[in-house]
């Protein structure tokens, strides 16, 4: 058969699409489910790359293998539209941003059907949409009912580009996620979900689900739970305490200053007892110039203002010790005040040097007047608890001392942040909450949901960061719902993250216009059973998405904690020149390109073939080539397969390949498997022949991989239906076993030789076996044997003198 790529692809696609064969059925719950879920893109006006191919193939490979396995497979598909790039480029071209989405959805669209993907598209959503954002603003609403939303005014992080207030995840390193701009310090009203209060039950949940190791340990680290104590510093001359946090109460002996940040409120509280006040408030006005990255960086030098007229006290020693302000302790971390145990902390230690205050050795084991001794040992100059050897009795010892003194107590604190959940752009959900002058913070009634987005020309953000939204007087000025007074509404937008955050919940039921989802739906899909995406996405999306849903679960409107049960990661597809894909090196890969001049089955085989699907691999043309050679190799097993039944040289070998790739594809060794399926095709030209039921199990193991071919052939072969819904090739383990297996001979314990045996073979036919053999037998010759061993199917052994 000829490999007319073109014209069989082409035929299938519409083949499928007409019969619908890859709808996941509402109805019909007698088959066992399976969910499996990739993150839905971006639709952006470049279209896909080859990044969205792969990203895609190992759970398109799955879930065809699953349903020729029986069950019943919902592979969804959607796309996440709101967000600043769409928003900035409707802005550059003066176009309406809903006309640049539909119009990057259609491409999209086209580009993954005409890969072949087994998608559900008869589930396809799309976050932009008001009949899927009522639902974002009806969770919303949910949370603010709850008193999980909340509105603050804060020095926040600014996009003078984008005009965009950003969380800390969005501007990692100082930069823009959107644009890559240095971001500033602006403050602001900024809304914010309570994400910190969930931060324990999402270290729970981890326990619970089969995440890969790297991935459990990036959210662990993000969320950053540390146990420690809070302690209370009390001030000289005002009646007010600093409270801290600490992880290391052990070393208080060694606390000779403390640190508080430039904007802490004792400072305005005390300003006449404090007697170089303009001296602070210059500082203060500097630092917030900084951004959060630039003040936390640390390697930078040390900067900071001794407090004339104000001192703490050390509750360890009842020693006065100075309180400095300084740029590398922010209010929005912690309590907003640190202690200071220079012998011990490296950053402490090159500000006591810059100010000239004390150091305290207080853990025996470094040299203090070199640098900072980090480790552990024993503890020195430190009261009651000199002598102590072990971190962890000296931390109790002093917990207990601050507990029974009133000084402190146990505590626990995370690194997470609450979620900054606001935009001033305005392309995203609207924030269904009404200012009322009487009433405060009212909720949009939940039967006026959604509360849409209004067509507009003008979307351009305002100066000083003003949401666009705020200039339209018909959508500001509303009634409040509670005491009919005027009133207005909410101008900021929801983050991009919003959309994101329960997608996975509205394909199980995208139509239903009176819940997010059918309890009944959700009981018999939940959870999703694999969701396989980027590393890049394994904090924020997730535990964003994670926190939206044990919300849910806690308010009982899904039946399980955790939504998803298994996520992997696939690693990125490199340029030919082994860098990262990017325009300006002129190494980007185009898949449209690939399909044009050797067909999708080809880009779909390569993609899998390339390398570890978790790993990252450099694109390669001769490769891609070599993927075009097997394909048009396995089209010609058409010509040389008749009769039917099994051909005894080739069953081993079919029935070892079965279960190869049959447990490959579920490790996601899919280069292995397609390696395995070369082999045999190898050993069948070899043979010269095959039998027509053997030709349909190959084709059945190859059909996940490429469809295409693989349905043509089947169809040619008189095959029943779809290839892609027959049953899945079944494996004899019997006959996966070896016929003849190499074994190793010895002489005195020393390898001399191999020979070949069957299972079956005895230990007298062994060892005649291995002494037939003419090295062997040299060896042997005017020898004493003295004893004979044989392991069957491992080793013989001749003691000889």
């Amino acid at each position: 058969m000829k490999y007319d790529f073109d014209r069989i692809e082409n035929k299938w696609q519409q083949k499928w699409e007409e019969a619908g064969i890859f709808k996941a059925s509402d109805e019909d719950h007698s088959k066992p489910k399976f969910y499996s879920l990739v993150e839905f893109p971006y639709p952006s006006g470049a279209g896909m790359h080859v990044g969205h191919i792969k990203a895609y193939s190992g759970l398109e490979v799955v879930s065809r293998k699953r349903r020729m396995q029986g069950y019943n497979v919902l592979f969804p598909i959607g796309f996440d539209a709101f967000g600043l790039p769409t928003e900035n480029y409707a802005i550059k071209t003066n176009t309406h941003p809903r006309e640049v989405t539909d119009r990057n959805i259609e491409k999209f669209t086209s580009q993954l059907k005409r890969v072949g993907f087994s998608f559900d598209w008869s589930r396809v959503i799309d976050t932009t949409e008001e009949n899927y954002y009522k639902w974002t603003q009806w969770i919303f609403r949910k949370m603010f009912d709850k008193g999980l939303v909340f509105r603050a005014t804060t020095l926040v992080n600014y996009c003078p580009h984008c005009k965009v207030v950003l969380s800390n995840e969005d501007s990692q390193g100082g930069k823009c996620d959107i644009c890559h701009s240095d971001i500033i310090q602006k403050s602001k009203d900024v809304w914010y979900l309570r994400i910190t209060e969930y931060a324990d039950k999402l270290l729970e949940g981890l326990e619970k689900v089969d995440y890969l190791p790297n991935v459990k340990l990036q959210q662990e680290n993000w969320i950053g739970r540390s146990e420690g104590a809070f302690v209370d510093f009390a001030l000289t001359n005002c009646d007010e305490k600093l409270r801290i946090y600490t992880t290391r109460c052990d070393t208080m002996f060694g606390v000779t200053f403390m640190v508080i940040a430039p904007e802490h409120p004792v400072i305005e509280k005390y300003r006449d007892k404090i007697s170089n006040i303009a001296e602070l408030d210059a500082y203060k006005e500097e630092c917030a110039k900084k951004t959060e990255f630039e003040r936390t960086q640390l390697v930078k030098d040390k900067t900071g203002v001794r407090i004339d007229g104000i001192a703490a006290i050390n509750p360890a020693n009842g020693k006065e010790i100075p309180v400095y302000i300084s740029d590398y302790v922010m209010m929005g971390y912690g309590t907003g005040a640190i202690m200071a145990v220079p012998a011990h902390d490296e950053r402490d230690y090159e500000f006591a040097k810059k100010f000239g205050i004390d150091i305290i050795e207080v853990i025996k084991g470094g040299d203090i007047s070199k640098e900072a001794y980090t480790g552990d040992g024993e503890m020195v100059n430190s009261g009651f608890l000199n002598g102590i050897a072990t971190k962890k009795e000296a931390i109790e010892k002093m917990l207990e001392f601050l507990r029974e003194n009133g000084l402190g107590e146990k505590g626990v604190q995370y690194k997470m942040k609450d979620w900054a959940f606001n935009r001033q752009r305005y392309w995203g959900e609207p924030i269904p909450i009404i200012h009322c002058e009487h009433c405060g913070m009212v909720g949009v009634p939940y039967e006026d949901l959604p509360l849409k987005l209004p067509n507009v020309e003008n979307f351009e953000p305002g100066e000083g960061g003003e949401s666009p939204l705020a200039k339209i007087e018909s959508f500001v000025n509303c009634t409040c719902p509670k005491c009919g007074a005027p009133a207005k509404r909410e101008t900021d937008t929801m983050p991009q993250w919003a959309g994101s955050s329960w997608y996975f919940l509205r394909y199980i039921d995208p139509k239903n216009d009176n819940e997010f989802a059918s309890q009944e739906s959700l009981k018999y899909w939940l959870p999703v059973d694999w969701y396989n995406g980027g590393m890049e996405h394994v904090t924020r999306h997730m535990i964003y998405s994670r926190f939206w849903h044990r919300f849910l679960y806690d308010i009982g409107e899904v039946p399980v904690d955790e939504p998803y049960a298994k996520r992997t990661a696939q690693g990125l597809i490199l340029g030919p020149d082994g860098d990262k894909m990017s325009k300006s090196k002129g190494n980007v890969v185009d898949p449209n390109d690939v399909v044009d001049e050797y067909g999708a089955d080809v880009l779909r085989v390569y993609i899998l073939f390339m390398g570890d699907y978790a790993s990252a691999a450099p694109w390669s043309e001769n490769s891609v080539k070599g993927c075009k050679r097997f394909l048009d190799r396995v089209a010609g097993l058409s010509d040389i397969a008749k009769g039917s039944g099994s051909t005894p040289k080739l069953e081993n070998s079919i029935h070892k390949t079965i279960k190869k790739v049959t447990e490959d594809i579920e490790d996601m060794k899919f280069n292995t498997a397609i390696a395995a399926m070369m082999s045999l095709l190898n050993e069948i030209y070899d043979y010269g022949t095959l039998t027509t039921d053997e030709l349909k199990q190959f084709i059945g193991i190859l059909c996940p991989f490429a469809p295409h071919i693989c349905e043509e052939m089947w169809e040619s072969l008189g095959g029943k239906g779809f290839l892609s819904a027959a049953k899945w090739p079944e494996y004899d383990e019997e006959k996966t076993k070896d016929n003849e297996i190499e074994i190793a001979v010895q002489i005195c314990g020393k390898l001399k030789g191999t020979i070949m045996v069957t299972p079956e073979t005895t230990q007298a036919e062994a060892i005649a076996l291995a002494k037939a053999d003419e090295r062997i037998a040299s060896l042997l010759e005017g020898k004493n044997i003295v004893k004979e061993i044989y392991i069957p199917g491992k080793i013989v052994n001749i003691v000889a003198k």
